[in-house]
């Protein structure tokens, strides 16, 4: 079996198209057509259900998938090790979300920028089921996912920090002028809210927690991104639970102000990719020097405000991403 087919088959498999895999193969179609139907010929069984228009993994297929997979990953380590001390390059293709880009990434980008620049960064907007899927099928090299559990079946993780959440409104809000007494959660029965698109996911755990204390839907303003919601409440539309790294800025010029609710889950930020695969040595550069570099700042992030509780530190380096009992 050549390598360029499994290659191929792996590609094909992982984005269930075959239109697609020419494409982030930059290869025609007929070429994606031609290698798996060469590698099916050699393997003596059809490795995919032709469907009309899509198409499915047969039994043969599933099998012979992580052995594919397996083996590309042993060629892309012995590459590396061959290479030795050379200059690390490659793409890796990188699923995120907007609050990370923007305020967990940028300075893991700029190193990488101006120390490797022949590592290219593809970063690929998506939440959190969507890039856990992604990964599974191999379409990312990783990706990261801010979320309350800190293991995933079928991938494995590395906690950069615990991401503490704030209930942020405009200054005169009428719950931001009632006094410093703590919210109770029923006390936001009614209140407007201010948020992201569903499935992001402190937007999903403060709704679904409102809904249990009150047994109603919250209304939700949907804003779609981050800065559109940060906008919206501080012009007053509504209250929002935000990420503190989003807000930082905000709070401080006075323009939000932090209402006394305390939110009974914790979400942390993390790093996975698929579990069994072996990183490329620029992919686990990427890895080492993001969970360096994110460590760092949330431990300069992490001098509270008089009275604030300090955030939960994240696990040591090396120390199993497991959820606490």
């Amino acid at each position: 079996m050549e390598l360029r087919l499994l290659v191929t088959f792996e590609k094909v498999a992982s984005v269930l198209s075959f239109t697609r895999a020419a494409a982030e193969l930059k290869y025609a179609q007929s070429s994606v057509t031609g290698q798996i139907r060469a590698l099916e010929g050699s393997l003596g069984t059809e490795l995919f259900d032709r469907l009309g228009s899509r198409i499915r993994l047969t039994e043969a297929g599933e099998r012979l998938l992580p052995y594919a997979r397996r083996i590309i990953d042993l060629h892309d380590e012995a590459r590396a090790a061959v290479a030795g001390a050379d200059e690390p390059e490659g793409t890796i293709d990188i699923g995120t979300m907007e609050s990370l880009t923007s305020y967990r990434l940028p300075a893991v980008l700029e190193l990488f920028h101006h120390r490797y620049p022949r590592v290219r960064l593809s970063l690929r907007p998506t939440l959190g089921d969507e890039t856990r899927r992604a990964l599974r099928r191999g379409t990312y090299d990783i990706g990261f996912l801010l979320e309350p559990d800190r293991s995933h079946p079928g991938l494995r993780s590395e906690v950069l920090t615990a991401e503490p959440l704030v209930l942020v409104s405009a200054p005169r809000h009428p719950l931001a002028t009632a006094g410093p007494r703590p919210l109770t959660t029923a006390a936001l029965s009614g209140v407007q809210l201010v948020g992201t698109e569903p499935g992001c996911p402190y937007r999903d755990l403060f709704e679904r927690e409102l809904l249990g204390a009150t047994g109603a839907p919250p209304p939700f303003r949907e804003f779609g991104t981050l800065e559109a919601t940060k906008r919206g409440v501080a012009a007053g539309l509504g209250v929002s639970l935000l990420p503190r790294m989003a807000v930082r800025e905000e709070l401080a010029s006075g323009e939000l102000v932090e209402l006394p609710w305390e939110p009974p889950f914790r979400l942390y930020t993390q790093v996975a990719w698929r579990e069994g695969k072996r990183l490329p040595r620029h992919v686990r550069l990427f890895v080492d020097e993001t969970i360096r570099t994110v460590r760092e700042q949330s431990l300069r992030d992490a001098d509270p405000a008089p009275g604030a509780p300090a955030p939960a530190p994240a696990p040591a380096p090396g120390e199993s991403a497991r959820p606490t009992p």
